[in-house]
């Protein structure tokens, strides 16, 4: 049996990853979170970066209605549990397809702990969606503190980490023309 060339393995597995990765971003993008952006008229938890108060996570659950918030952990919640897997391991076979690339291997290695800490805190934030949605109207304060600092938390180490393979990426192809010159 002919034995695959790491390169090419990681290669591969970054665009089938990247590929399932971007099918369930667009999903969630074109039809759940439209659909609870147009039920509710308001941003859906998952689209603000920033995180939200307690005030305007009450005004979300209580436009989205008893039947929004049902389809929120229904429909978008299951998608979301499969896309930040993907998106890490996406990021992760990038990084370690730089890696055999000879780009910096401290670079990657923070990337790659970028990424699984990425996916981790978009977990944190699904476990506080659901605990506030399976709490109304009762919501906690510490609650939607603890999920919208991982909804803060994901978007930052997430920007990190694919700056971190965009400037792989950078190095590697500085280095390539550097070689062909």
């Amino acid at each position: 049996m002919k034995m695959m060339i790491p390169t090419k393995q990681y290669g591969r597995q970054a665009a089938l990853f990247g590929l399932a990765a971007a099918g369930f971003y667009l999903l969630m993008i074109f039809v759940t979170l439209a659909h609870i952006e147009t039920l509710s008229g308001l941003r859906p938890f998952d689209m603000r970066p920033g995180g939200y108060s307690a005030e305007q996570a009450n005004s979300l659950l209580s436009a989205l209605g008893s039947s929004g918030r049902r389809y929120y952990l229904m429909r978008q919640i299951p998608l979301d549990l499969a896309y930040p897997a993907l998106m890490a391991l996406t990021l992760v076979s990038l990084l370690k397809w730089l890696k055999l690339q000879e780009v910096n291997h401290r670079l990657v290695q923070i990337g790659i702990w970028f990424s699984i800490w990425a996916a981790l805190a978009d977990y944190l934030e699904n476990v506080g969606i659901c605990l506030m949605i399976l709490s109304w109207s009762e919501i906690s304060a510490n609650t939607v503190l603890a999920a919208s600092v991982a909804s803060t938390v994901k978007s930052g180490l997430t920007t990190a980490a694919v700056l971190i393979v965009l400037l792989g990426v950078g190095f590697w192809a500085f280095k390539r023309i550097r070689t062909y010159a």
